[in-house]
């Protein structure tokens, strides 16, 4: 698909992979809506790519409803959608309390968080966006409408200590690809999804220089953090690249996590 003045749409846009995303793509001439909750930074980068912001809740429904009119009656119908809003939280199944001692229980509220985030808010924008797309008409001959892009994780083959929840939920986002593509096949709209590796995004900016370059040295080739860069522009690659359907792909210079 061409991406040239088509609207697309990006959640957790504001920063990370999703701004990345964002301005790689607003630099081939999409119309970017981004869709965050961080008001401040959605908003500024919106306005240096010419885009939209929209303030979501991915969890909350008629936040996701409200969000996707305002970017349609920006930009018209996405035929892009990029899910890149998500959550870390880390918390062992169950455990010992560091200050007393007893037996406790991973927090019930924490798991369901994660999965309510990562993984249902994530259906909901496919399920949101392809609905829209089918008054799409189609783009070429093989009646191409629109493309859907998911971000995972590798921990959802690999997942660590600490990451029942996470690895559950990008677990699931990997397991839905393939079903929802084929949903949707018929329709003329792809599903892709993208697995990143240790990437340089806020949340590891704050760990301390050794750690950093303890990560660096697990990953074979190349023995550095990930890019956002790099996920954008393997995201634009599946928008331009009409075979690639189904599919999970893995963005992490060949590491296997080790449990912890």
């Amino acid at each position: 698909m061409d991406i040239s003045n088509v609207p697309a749409i990006v959640t957790g846009g504001a920063s990370g992979l999703g701004e990345a995303t964002v301005r790689v793509l607003a630099a081939r001439g999409a119309k970017v809506a981004i869709f965050d909750l961080n008001a401040e930074r959605g908003a500024k980068v919106a306005a240096e790519v010419g885009g939209v912001f929209c303030q979501v809740d991915v969890t909350d429904e008629a936040s996701l409803d409200a969000a996707f009119q305002k970017a349609r009656a920006a930009h018209g119908q996405e035929r892009m959608l990029v899910n890149c809003a998500g959550i870390a939280l880390g918390e062992k199944t169950a455990g010992r309390d560091k200050t007393s001692g007893a037996a406790v229980a991973h927090k019930l509220s924490t798991f369901s968080k994660t999965v309510a985030i990562n993984l249902i808010g994530t259906f909901a924008c496919i399920s949101k966006a392809a609905a829209g797309m089918l008054a799409l008409e189609p783009v070429d001959a093989f009646g191409e409408r629109g493309v859907i892009i998911n971000t995972a994780s590798v921990a959802a083959y690999d997942g660590q200590i600490g990451q029942a929840a996470y690895a559950a939920s990008k677990g699931g986002v990997v397991s839905l690809t393939l079903p929802v593509a084929r949903d949707l096949a018929l329709l003329g709209i792809r599903v892709c999804t993208i697995a990143p590796g240790i990437f340089e995004t806020p949340m590891l900016g704050l760990l301390p220089e050794p750690a950093r370059k303890a990560l660096e040295a697990s990953i074979p080739f190349p023995s550095r953090l990930g890019r956002p860069s790099e996920y954008a522009a393997l995201a634009r690659h599946i928008v331009e690249n009409t075979m690639l359907n189904g599919e999970t792909i893995r963005l992490d210079g060949a590491i296997r996590m080790a449990p912890r």
